[in-house]
């Protein structure tokens, strides 16, 4: 492992990193070369038949890592997952990470990457970044198959009597492209094809992406993409991937892509990279196949969930774990001053500054992420994601508010020393995992209406008022009703910035109503879409995207990336 602290870019530390071959990372967890899938030196495939064999194996413990409302500021919750699954490692426990996939989306727009940052980084970090294996192509192309399959239906007869009007699947790309969230197609006369209106999501945002993040296997696999709602007939009545007959197909494309990803961290912790559905437009957590094969090699999975509480560890707990008879044993709530400060009301450019008052005022952000946490019944540590700029006295201010909620913090430095830096986090985690006790429970339960899944998020996890339905969204509930889907849970999308369906409302908005405009129905996911503010589901760039600063050398190692 390198520890050069003059080096300052996340790919810089990543590159200088010595990486170990993977089948020496395998052999951590013991799993042998034929229960590997090469793709190349450093990364593998868990094959078929590794997963099965470990389903003998003990259980271990899993704890998801969540974190405030994010902001420019910054938050580095995938960077204290990996530290602290290092962490672990260092202190002689048997530890594995379990994350998701990144999307090249954000990664070529504003947000960055998700391998983590600085010497807690998951490698290779160029490679996980940009194409992998290709599971994110494998998922893009299976759902524009299906979409080509729905248009070659309709032009050869339209024997299901689908609605073109009421066609609600969609093309997808792995690619922020606002110019593509409306199209027109099937023009220039008889030959090409219906004209329709159509769109293009984010791959992380097709609801085949969340399909294979959900399914326990293969056979699981198929039956949910059969279950998937594409269209409504003539007599609106939901046509789904069955009754097109081409869910063996879609299987097929998906059969190497739901096979987990193993690589490493800088410190050689082993950890699964699978799978990438948004958290503030789906469900936001890594597959449930890579979750559970972790717990099946380690003692300790360090897991996360996109954004903040709000979304990601919200619905880990009301989508995931009820699905995958998953029980988090504790959850780790990331801050950083900085972050805090700006929900407190102080702009960036200000941050460098020492502001306890506004430190306070920030702090009502994570307060009410801590009891929402608290309300599903679990154990809650707060990690402090040190950055320079923070001094003593408002490190001294957040360990004192922590302490006055009654909940234990640990000041985690892992960006600059690995591991080593997530060590009094990785303490204190034991310490509470043996100390106290875990009532773990959903806070709605399934037969709940679906207005009252949505209120219950809204009032318990928010901290809003009331819920308005837009009158095409109670329109949607009576038709969901009708078709036998109220007994599913509600994943809800919205804005991440904010615990309110307004970006602009930081810290801890009071006395708000959420809006739901709309319903999507994901069957074959297995959850409801409940569509807040005016969230998408095909970001754009930004003025001044991420790629400007990307190239490559002539030895073909990645420039500007991070």
């Amino acid at each position: 492992m390198v520890m050069n602290t003059t080096i300052r870019t996340d790919i810089e530390i990543a590159q200088a990193a010595k990486m170990l071959p993977i089948k020496k990372i395998a052999e951590k967890i013991g799993l042998e070369e034929d229960d590997l899938e090469l793709f190349g030196k450093y990364k593998a495939k868990l094959s078929n038949d590794a997963l099965v064999k470990m389903q003998k194996n003990n259980t271990g413990k899993i704890i998801l890592v969540t974190s405030i409302n994010p902001t420019p500021a910054g938050e580095g919750k995938s960077t204290v997952t990996v530290g602290l699954g290092d962490a672990f490692n260092r202190i002689g426990k048997k530890a594995m990470i379990a994350i998701r996939e990144p999307s090249l989306g954000p990664t070529m727009g504003i947000k960055g990457g998700a391998t983590g940052g600085g010497f807690s980084q998951v490698l290779p970090m160029e490679d996980i970044n940009l194409h992998f294996t290709g599971d994110f192509h494998a998922i893009t192309t299976a759902n524009n198959a299906l979409a080509a399959f729905l248009d070659n239906h309709l032009h050869q007869g339209n024997e299901l009597n689908i609605d073109p009007r009421r066609i609600v699947w969609k093309r997808a790309v792995d690619l922020n492209d606002r110019a593509l969230r409306k199209v027109v197609i099937g023009l220039g006369g008889p030959m090409q094809g219906v004209p329709r209106e159509d769109g293009f999501d984010i791959t992380v945002a097709s609801e085949i992406m969340a399909v294979l993040c959900l399914a326990s296997g293969l056979n699981d696999l198929k039956a949910r993409l059969s279950r998937i709602v594409i269209a409504y007939n003539n007599h609106k009545e939901p046509v789904t991937v069955g009754d097109l007959g081409v869910e063996g197909a879609l299987t097929l494309l998906l059969k190497d892509a739901i096979k987990p990803n193993l690589v490493q961290t800088i410190e050689h912790t082993p950890a699964l990279v699978h799978g990438g559905p948004f958290a503030n437009i789906a469900h936001g957590c890594n597959s449930v196949i890579a979750t559970r094969a972790a717990s099946k090699l380690a003692d300790y999975v360090i897991t996360e969930a996109g954004f903040g509480a709000d979304l990601g560890a919200e619905k880990f707990l009301h989508i995931k774990a009820r699905m995958a008879g998953i029980k988090p044993e504790a959850v780790v709530i990331v801050a950083t001053i900085r972050a805090l400060k700006m929900h407190g009301g102080v702009p960036k450019s200000e941050l460098a500054r020492e502001n306890a008052s506004a430190l306070e005022n920030g702090f009502a952000n994570l307060q009410k992420h801590i009891e929402t946490i608290k309300n599903f019944g679990l154990p809650v540590v707060v990690a402090i994601n040190k950055f320079v700029s923070d001094t003593d006295a408002e490190i001294q201010t957040l360990m004192d508010l922590c302490s006055r909620e009654n909940v234990p913090a640990a000041l985690t430095e892992v960006w600059e020393k690995g591991g080593e830096g997530g060590i009094v986090l990785a303490e204190k985690l034991l310490e509470v995992l043996s100390g106290e006790e875990n009532h773990f429970h959903p806070l709605y339960e399934l037969s709940d209406s679906i207005e009252q899944k949505v209120r219950t998020v809204v009032q318990k996890v928010y901290g809003g008022k009331e819920v308005e339905f837009s009158p095409a969204a109670k329109r949607q509930i009576d038709v969901f009703e009708k078709n036998g889907w109220s007994n599913l849970p509600v994943c809800m999308a919205k804005t991440q910035y904010s615990l309110s369906d307004n970006p602009v409302k930081l810290g801890r908005p009071a006395d708000f109503t959420v809006t739901v405009r709309e319903f999507k129905p994901s069957i074959g996911a297995g959850f409801i879409v409940a569509l807040t503010g005016d969230v998408m589901t095909m970001p754009g760039l930004p003025k001044k995207p991420a790629a400007l600063n990307m190239d490559v050398d002539e030895a073909g190692n990645a420039v500007g990336l991070f």
